[in-house]
């Protein structure tokens, strides 16, 4: 029963400590690399923007896809 209960400790010990990292993994010089276009899931903003704008258009729904926006209705 006691090593049980040890063993139960450590696991939730382990588990908080991963948890809380000490230091980032993704360093701030690092972070410039997310935002190149490269890393994006579309081939061609432009058209992709435009298409989300026809897809929202017939589908008769805004938002809901990280568009931006005002949200006074102006586009």
């Amino acid at each position: 029963m006691r090593v049980h209960t040890i063993l139960i400790a450590v696991a939730v010990g382990l588990l908080l400590g991963g948890c809380s990292p000490i230091e980032p993994w993704v360093k701030p010089y690092e972070r410039e690399h997310f935002a190149d276009p490269i890393m994006s899931f579309n081939r061609d903003p432009v058209s992709g923007v435009y298409l989300e704008h026809v897809m929202e258009s017939r589908e008769g729904s805004r938002g809901a896809t990280g568009g931006v926006g005002g949200g006074c209705g102006c586009n």
